[in-house]
């Protein structure tokens, strides 16, 4: 029951006890605690403080650096294979797209979905930490990972019931790209043209760089649109997807102040009204990223400002956390 809570695989835990689900994710969760010797939503006990300490810290500092350099200040290796493999697969797969294709269902009130293939994250990690002779397990904890691993390649969601079990087809199309300062492989969702999910009865979900957006953002941005999207970040994807100039233009922004970027040679900022239709009296800062991609080009992009700054010094060291004229002495900023 625990599982089921922490993963968030049903939308009420009102189930019997002699349920299916019930049933399955009690047999999971014991072999997962034998294997991996983790509780979902276990607490360390303080019995030595010390200990308790390095055991809470390790998995933080090992998300933070490379498995070589984990290695090289004596993290336990159990700690990094949690950080590079469950945790970073849990990040695509499970919080990636197994989160992403649940904006698109309804809710289902005490019926748990099982994600297949979106699961991987729990096979790997018993395959991992046997193979790294860290854990050991019965021939019955054994059965039950083989169990998982044939489910997450031949399936992808499930609900399994007492008398029948319900699975449904994989995705025929999955798009991603690296995640951005990510350490240990993790993707996330992104095509720039097409549903970044697809399946075979054409629906599917479009996915800009990690954010979820209609149709409409793909298909047929407009100025009439983004104004009327309530979503900051949807509407900042539209906005990029016309080119934030086009957007000017056809939005009738006005400018406030502009600016050399004194943290960012040869950069501009500018500062621009957002349109009555916004319904907010924020501001928009357009500045060009200090940092080249990977095709060579400068990414040019907006931040939305509070409205009592009106000038675009002030506004980019604003985004710093620092007063104008501190942002102004920066030497170069990224």
């Amino acid at each position: 029951m625990k599982l089921i809570t922490a993963e968030g695989l049903t939308a009420s835990v009102s189930l019997s006890r002699d349920s299916a689900s019930r049933r399955i994710a009690d047999r999971i969760s014991r072999a997962r605690e034998r294997v991996t010797g983790e509780r979902p939503g276990q607490r360390v006990p303080v019995l030595d403080l010390r200990a308790a300490r390095e055991l809470r810290v390790a998995p933080y500092a090992a998300a933070e650096m490379t498995i070589q350099e984990s290695l090289d200040i004596g993290i336990d290796p159990r700690a990094i294979i949690h950080t590079a493999v469950q945790n970073s697969l849990r990040t695509s797969l499970f919080a990636g797209i197994a989160a992403t294709i649940r904006t698109k269902m309804r809710p289902l009130h005490g019926v748990v979905a099982w994600y297949g293939q979106h699961e991987a994250h729990r096979v790997a990690i018993c395959d991992a930490l046997w193979r790294c002779g860290v854990a050991r397990a019965s021939a019955s904890d054994h059965a039950t990972v083989d169990i998982q691993a044939a489910l997450a390649t031949s399936t992808g969601w499930w609900w399994p019931f007492d008398d029948v079990c319900v699975l449904a087809e994989r995705p025929i199309a999955i798009h991603t790209e690296p995640t951005p300062a990510g350490l240990h492989g993790e993707r996330r969702l992104h095509h720039p043209d097409r549903r970044a999910v697809e399946f075979v009865d054409g629906t599917g979900v479009h996915v800009v760089h990690g954010t979820v957006v209609p149709d409409w953002v793909i298909d047929d941005p407009s100025p009439e649109k983004i104004a009327r999207e309530r979503n900051v970040e949807v509407r900042r994807t539209a906005i990029e997807r016309i080119g934030w100039d086009n957007y000017i233009d056809a939005a009738g922004l006005r400018l406030v102040d502009q600016s050399p970027d004194p943290g960012n040679p040869g950069g501009a900022l500018q500062l621009y009204s957002t349109p009555p239709e916004w319904r907010t009296n924020e501001k928009i800062l357009l500045a060009v990223n200090g940092s080249r991609e990977r095709d060579g080009h400068r990414r040019r992009y907006g931040l939305q400002i509070p409205g009592w700054i009106s000038s675009a010094v002030d506004a980019a060291g604003w985004t710093y956390g620092l007063r104008g004229a501190h942002y102004a002495s920066l030497l170069r900023r990224t």
